[in-house]
């Protein structure tokens, strides 16, 4: 019953992000919320902001679909509206705070706010979140430490996904690929509501994509990437991983395995530019796609590696709730090590750059 249930929801919201696309893409033209061509962006006609905002309505449409539909047709959906309605008031705060995001950053693509003013929107969101009960204790019982770790996770989903979405398909096919992981997790743990959403997420997102990559006819905007960075990064904190009979607490980590492109690119791009002494919020083009680029690939071919890689490292996170804590540090190590070769290909696209 609940694969049939993942597969409608996914379709519902496929179907609707391939219709309010075009319509966010025209309300974008009309009102003139466009991203121009600079010297520090690659591509060289005035695209459309407002992906993100399609994205968003076409999740928030499928759901209120879905329990409208589980209220007219009681005999078929009865499982699925009893577990929705059990965490009606967490979704319906989450999906607020989502909203949030989405318009906090529209009005950044229109205004562009300075760094520090969306840092201190991004901090609201993670303490909002925290409030609503979706929070991380990491075996912990400090309520400090648990609403320092849950806003600094917020914060740091919310700027990596931003700073990932610089080439066109990026962002959203990482978000696509690790939201699929994190499907798989949820749906095999039972976690019927988080495996929802995520087929919902997923939907939306294949039909962005339909868009976006590789033509580029619309961006995410800061609305777009600072949703996909909010959305995972809630429904990571949601997830269980760890269980109290397993013989290791790596599972609880398996998140950082999933997210951890965005993760490198970030840190990678932070230290390149306090290496060059500019601001760490200064838009360049040493993110990982520019410097593969610069070895030679295409842009589609650097954003199918992008993809590849996201499999590569984060695909061993479906394995560490099965295996012991040395076994599971392997998996670790060797995604430490696939990050480092990549590290030291990027490195010398930078000297060719």
């Amino acid at each position: 019953m609940w694969k049939i249930v993942y597969a409608c929801v996914f379709v519902v919201s496929l179907v609707f992000s391939l219709l309010l696309v075009p319509v966010a893409r025209r309300f974008a033209i009309v009102f003139d919320i466009l991203d121009h061509p600079s010297p520090r962006k690659i591509h060289n006609l005035p695209t459309p902001l407002t992906g993100g905002i399609a994205l968003y309505f076409s999740i928030l449409a499928t759901i209120i679909v879905g329990l409208i539909g589980s209220r007219l047709l009681p005999e078929i959906f009865s499982s699925y509206y009893s577990s929705i309605s059990s965490v009606l008031l967490k979704l319906t705060i989450f999906l607020s705070t989502s909203a949030v995001v989405v318009i906090v950053g529209f009005f950044d693509d229109v205004y562009h706010f300075k760094p520090l003013v969306k840092l201190v929107f991004q901090i609201l969101c993670g303490i909002i979140t925290f409030l609503a009960g979706i929070r991380i204790s990491l075996f912990s019982t400090s309520i400090l430490l648990h609403i320092i770790l849950t806003v600094g996770w917020i914060v740091i989903c919310m700027n990596s996904f931003n700073l990932l979405d610089h080439t066109n398909g990026l962002a959203a096919g990482v978000a696509l690929i690790a939201g699929g992981i994190f499907f798989f997790s949820a749906a095999i743990n039972g976690q019927l509501f988080i495996a929802t959403l995520l087929s919902c997420f997923m939907g939306g997102v294949v039909g962005f994509l339909r868009y976006n990559f590789p033509a580029g006819k619309i961006f995410l905007g800061e609305c777009g990437s600072s949703f996909l960075g909010y959305f995972l990064g809630c429904l990571a904190i949601m997830g269980t991983y760890y269980r109290y009979q397993q013989q290791s607490f790596l599972p609880a980590l398996s998140p950082l395995l999933i997210f951890s492109l965005p993760f490198f690119d970030t840190l990678n791009v932070i230290y390149i530019r306090i290496k060059n002494k500019k601001p760490i919020f200064q838009a360049d083009t040493n993110h990982i796609s520019h410097r593969l680029v610069r070895l030679g690939m295409s842009q589609i071919q650097a954003v199918g590696f992008c993809y590849l890689l996201t499999l590569a490292t984060g695909l061993g996170a479906l394995l560490l709730s099965r295996l012991s804590f040395t076994t599971g540090l392997i998996v670790f190590v060797q995604t430490i090590l696939i990050l480092i070769c990549v590290s030291i290909l990027e490195s010398t696209g930078r000297k060719n750059g």
